[in-house]
């Protein structure tokens, strides 16, 4: 189907089914329409499967499911809310969602869908099941027509071609890595430092011989594989050298007498064999045999990926990732996360405007101009590696001018090929710190380039020269935070800045990165604690301003976190940056065998004078055009949140970190451990209590600590355990570095920080899952000793445990805290101290003290239940979710949200306002 077929068929679909929607007798014909008239599914029939058995406590079924993409529809009345709770056959309310997820609990594994559509005929409310917990992706029928396009999913498979191309790639690097190890064995110093760097030209070279006889660079099938079979392995050493210097001559300058199979090779150009001092080890039988036969006869290279191969085979030869056994390249799929919003997308516009261009010479001096304009855009990676990003750019690039070239053409046979192409690698900067990468960068870019000219021949009917390679010297080895950018590309040049700098947190920065940090960010409050990679965000924005370039990058997702927002996004915003998309929370896989998913973010921006639209993909993928996006990349005003030592309402409860012992072990039991010593000393029990970190709450896991805090201890003076115990406690203490635990060790028999309520009190663990819509907290007694991974609020009521176990204070949470990983961190100062609370009515604040006392009392009713099982999101006993709702909804009046509010980025950006207006009345 064209777009413009699609376009009107889903106008058609739109029309016919308004105001239609009964469940049961139009779910199938509404789905079976969607997918055949408007997706062009031929046999949707066979595609989608509708009524699936699922086996909960009495039989269910699921409306829709289809295999191919794991989509699970649930589909409701078209006089259901998509975002109320329904009255289930167990009396439970569960939202249509929720309902779904109940299913998916039963389903096995494989049939764990990746997307949860839930609709009523006028609403398509669309999950993301790789974030469960984020905000859905909301279409309206009426709107259906301009945004059928993000129905896709539905249809789209992952590409059996890119599988395959990623198949090879990382079967070449794995070859490239046998290939690496048996020669590197026969080097007479295979720790010298010349020796490794010989080695990893020497590979490039075999790689790129390989690639260019599968890909008829070399003229004949097998030319290189035929030239080294004639030798004995002792002469495979003469003949590559031999080999490697005649490829770096012009064909008139060779010796009239060389051999005639060496003549046969053409010039190869570009400085890939320029080097011919490197160090050439002798080659055995086992590497010919591998090299001939595994990694030539038995492999074709020209199906492999430059993108993917590139950074594949840098991490196979890199010191570093062979110690970890790692092989690391990041996907095609998570490039174009960065470089489709940066200008992907817009170039694809433009050229899908031009197609449907009627008069045939307006449309083709149009895609004459649109050519020109790509092979004038500037693209420059400061952090490049092996150039994944130049690389894909430029075969993107690439395809839309064959498309252009195409379009032009008609498949009629070019006379004149002296343009054809205009599109250059020449087009792309970098800067990488390892000379290695630069050079695999480089050779990324050329084997792109020949793959892309094949593809062009294919369209003009014609054979276009890639010999002699273009020498490319816009890749540079150095350290991006210390050259001068201008001297690599001129800004006046450069239309886009896009990478993928490093992650290093700053706990684990090294000497020179703390002092690039310094140099870049020195004026900024706290500079010391910003992550390595917000460095480049800095020179960016630094070095943008008063252009029209955009920068995209990728960041660990601590930059839009915690403390990092204030310190990183403040200053920036303050000399003029504008974040114009941005990317929320997900896991960046390195695609590896040992696959290293890092929580990242990726976010474009640009100086402020330039007016963009603003793009917000969320936690589940899903796009949301915003009116501003903030430090902590919500649509919401530019706030920060800063630490504060008190909450902002008098007469909130005071919240503290846990005690913590610094003891190594010895004032802290497991419960074996407990057993043990009141067994042998029954007496020390008087003296012994529970004690409980944030995994024993959560878990209800069973520990224990001696807790001597006003004790007097002359009873049990004669108990050689305890006193072993607290003799290991001082010795330890005195070893710290640490001047306040030296000073406790006088005091062996209490914990170093003693912060314990002398009254019931709410525990808030520091750490938790965020799979959990509500973090887990309760009350509890005095007598129940809190670790520091917890928080206690002592002198709490009823009121306020409702509001702290509300869903506006999880948002809050969500939005504010740190992570670890992506687990929340709650703090103090920093989600507790800052939290808005409301102002209730009386009314409104007995309301709430009712519903919280229901979420006490439906617990209750599980009494061998951790909170860990009580509060998993697919077996929450329908009792507690109920109990939840209801507290939900009484918080959410108490702030005048309910009704108004209908997504939680829309309660945070209000709760936002309300922050800012404490801190402007407070100044």
């Amino acid at each position: 189907m064209t777009e413009l077929e699609r376009k009107k068929a889903a106008k058609n679909f739109v029309e016919y089914w308004q105001g239609k929607g009964y469940e049961k007798g139009e779910n199938q014909p509404f789905w079976l329409s969607l997918l055949r008239d408007v997706l062009g599914v031929e046999h949707p029939e066979q595609y989608i499967s509708f009524e699936s058995q699922v086996k909960m406590d009495s039989t269910s079924f699921i409306d829709g499911y289809i295999s191919a993409t794991k989509v699970l529809i649930e589909q409701k009345s078209i006089d259901k809310d998509l975002s109320k709770a329904i009255k289930q056959s167990d009396g439970s309310l569960l939202t249509p969602f929720q309902q779904a997820k109940r299913y998916i609990a039963e389903l096995p594994l494989s049939m764990h869908p990746r997307y949860v559509i839930t609709c009523n005929f006028k609403e398509f409310y669309i999950y993301d099941m790789e974030n469960p917990r984020g905000e859905p992706d909301k279409v309206l029928l009426k709107d259906f027509a301009k945004e059928y396009y993000r129905f896709q999913f539905l249809v789209e498979e992952k590409s059996e071609l890119l599988h395959h191309e990623e198949k090879i790639s990382i079967q070449a690097g794995e070859l490239v890595g046998k290939l690496y190890d048996a020669i590197l064995k026969q080097y007479k110093n295979p720790e010298d430092k010349r020796s490794l760097h010989s080695l990893n030209i020497l590979c490039v070279r075999l790689v790129f011989c390989l690639y260019a006889e599968d890909a008829g660079i070399f003229g004949d099938h097998l030319k290189f594989h035929n030239y080294l079979k004639e030798f004995a392995p002792k002469d495979v050493r003469r003949a590559l050298i031999d080999l490697f210097k005649v490829l770096d001559q012009k064909t008139g300058e060779r010796d009239p007498y060389l051999d005639e199979a060496l003549d046969s090779f053409p010039y190869v150009n570009g400085g890939l064999f320029a080097d011919e001092n490197i160090e050439i080890p002798n080659f055995t039988q086992e590497i010919v045999d591998l090299l001939l036969r595994k990694a030539s006869e038995d492999f074709d290279w020209s199906q492999i990926s430059p993108t993917i191969f590139g950074a594949v085979f840098e991490s196979t030869l890199n010191p570093e990732t062979r110690r970890s056994g790692g092989m690391h390249y990041t996907s095609i799929e998570n490039i174009h996360k960065v470089i489709d919003p940066l200008f992907l997308t817009e170039l694809r516009k433009e050229f899908d405007e031009i197609k449907s261009l009627k008069v045939t010479k307006i449309r083709n001096d149009k895609a004459e101009a649109f050519r020109d304009k790509l092979s004038k855009l500037i693209f420059f990676d400061p952090a490049c590696g092996s150039g994944n990003f130049l690389t894909e750019t430029y075969i993107s690039l690439r395809r839309l001018e064959n498309e252009a070239l195409k379009l032009i053409n008609e498949n009629q046979i070019i006379i004149d090929t002296g343009d054809v192409i205009k599109v250059s690698i020449g087009q792309f900067y970098g800067i990488e710190i390892n000379d290695f990468a630069v050079t695999v960068a480089k050779t990324a870019l050329w084997i792109a380039e020949s793959q892309m000219m094949k593809e062009t021949e294919e369209i003009v009917n014609a054979e276009l020269d890639f010999l002699p390679l273009k020498s490319y010297a816009n890749i540079i080895e150095g350290n991006a935070l210390r050259i001068d950018w201008e001297t690599v590309v001129p800004k006046n040049k450069l239309n886009y800045i896009m990478g993928n700098p490093p992650f290093v947190g700053y706990k684990f920065q090294n000497g020179f990165q703390k002092q690039d940090i310094e140099r870049l960010a020195g004026d900024f409050e706290n500079y010391g604690t910003l992550d390595y990679v917000s460095a480049w965000f800095i020179k960016a924005s630094k070095w943008v301003m008063s252009t029209s370039i955009k920068v995209g990058f990728v960041a660990t997702n601590s930059i839009c976190q915690g403390e990092h927002v204030a310190t990183l996004w403040k200053p920036l915003f303050e000399i003029g940056i504008n974040i114009v998309f941005a990317y929320r929370t997900f896991k960046w896989n390195s695609e590896a065998k040992e696959n290293a998913a890092v929580n990242c973010v990726i976010i474009g921006f640009c100086d402020r004078k330039n007016l963009c639209q603003k793009t917000i993909w969320n936690e589940s993928g899903n796009k949301i055009i915003a009116s501003n996006i903030n430090g902590y990349l919500l649509d919401a005003q530019n706030t920060f949140i800063s630490k504060r030592s008190k909450p902002w309402l008098a007469g909130t409860p005071i919240a503290n970190k846990g005690n913590a012992a610094m003891d190594n072990g010895n004032l802290t039991l497991t419960e074996q451990e407990y057993l043990d010593i009141i067994k042998k000393e029954p007496k020390l029990a008087e003296i012994i209590k529970r004690h409980m970190s944030a995994d024993d709450f959560i878990n209800n896991n069973k520990n224990y600590c001696f807790w001597l805090k006003d004790v007097n201890l002359a009873p049990y003076r004669d108990s050689k355990e305890l006193l072993r115990r607290l003799e290991s406690v001082k010795e330890y203490r005195q070893n710290s570095n640490r001047a306040a635990t030296k000073k406790m060790a006088d005091y062996p028999m209490l914990f170093a920080e003693i912060r314990q309520s002398k009254n019931n009190y709410i525990m808030i663990p520091v750490v938790s899952s965020e799979k959990r819509r509500y973090i887990p907290i309760a009350f509890l007694p005095p007598d129940i000793i809190n670790s520091y991974a917890s928080i206690s609020v002592a002198n709490a009521t009823l009121y306020h445990f409702g509001i702290l176990t509300s869903n506006i204070h999880m948002a809050w949470v969500r939005a504010i805290a740190g992570r670890l990983e992506m687990r929340y961190r709650y703090a103090t100062s920093l989600v507790y101290n800052t939290f808005p609370w409301p102002s209730p009515t009386d009314d409104q604040k007995k309301k709430i003290e009712e519903t919280a006392q229901a979420i006490l009392d439906a617990r209750a009713l599980y009494p061998d239940c951790s909170l860990a099982d009580l509060y998993d999101e697919l077996t929450m006993p329908p009792e507690l979710r109920k109990a939840h709702q209801a507290n939900d909804k009484a918080v959410m009046q108490a702030y005048g949200f309910w009704g108004k509010l209908n997504t939680e980025s829309a309660c945070v950006a209000e709760l936002m306002k309300i922050y800012q207006k404490l801190v402007n009345k407070n100044n």
